[in-house]
């Protein structure tokens, strides 16, 4: 059984799966409580399932980008699962997984993250004779210049508010593609996929250099006196 793991923004979620069948996932709302969280949630998929950590064969976890605080608590938790029962870890960019799930509209998907600062991260995949790549990767960037950087029809998916949105469609017309927000709620199922193809190809991270996709450092703050 492999256990996915994704705290990378508000939205949290968890999924175990057995040889690429979904034995059970879990997606909420965490906003910045996932240290409190994502333990007694995993530790109720486990009893709602009767597995065990002993059947655990591997750990995927989201990397980001996203918000400092959840990729650290996801990170962690990953990790020391991956140390303690001394089996492989692998990380999927939060962005691929935003963009996974509407791989079969068979159109490129734009994944759109917030970044602060008016910015976003972002990056496009595409899904072309049964082959899933990226077309543009991940990096921050703003609205304006993305939109200049679309040609095509696009899908449009992940932090999406009504104002990005309208942008948008104003810019891009028809060649944008906004997916509702039922549509839009990111699932770990999606991110076990992800990972299990890189399981099947033997390509595992270091679990000891594994680190967040942040994009950007943190802001430094001055020390009050």
């Amino acid at each position: 059984m492999h256990i996915a793991i994704d705290t990378s923004t508000d939205t949290a979620s968890l999924a175990l799966v057995r040889e690429s069948e979904m034995i059970a996932e879990l997606t909420w709302r965490s906003g910045q409580n996932h240290s409190v969280q994502l333990l007694p949630n995993l530790a109720h998929l486990l009893k709602q399932t009767k597995l065990g950590l002993s059947s655990v064969v591997g750990i995927i976890v989201a990397k980001g980008p996203g918000g400092y605080n959840g990729l650290r608590v996801g990170l962690s938790i990953a990790k020391g699962l991956s140390f303690c029962l001394n089996i492989p870890i692998v990380g999927v960019s939060t962005l691929e997984v935003e963009a996974y799930q509407h791989a079969g509209m068979g159109l490129p998907v734009c994944a759109i993250f917030e970044a602060g600062r008016g910015e976003i991260a972002t990056a496009i995949y595409e899904k072309k004779e049964d082959k899933w790549s990226q077309s543009m990767v991940e990096q921050i960037t703003t609205i304006d210049t993305l939109c200049s950087q679309i040609a095509t029809m696009t899908v449009f998916c992940g932090q999406i508010k009504p104002a990005i949105a309208t942008k948008l469609r104003e810019t891009l017309g028809e060649n944008a593609v906004v997916v509702s927000s039922a549509m839009d709620w990111r699932r770990a199922g999606f991110l076990a996929e992800l990972g299990l193809k890189r399981f099947n190809d033997g390509n595992y991270d270091d679990r000891v250099t594994l680190q967040p996709l942040y994009l950007r450092g943190p802001a430094i703050m001055q020390p009050k006196h």
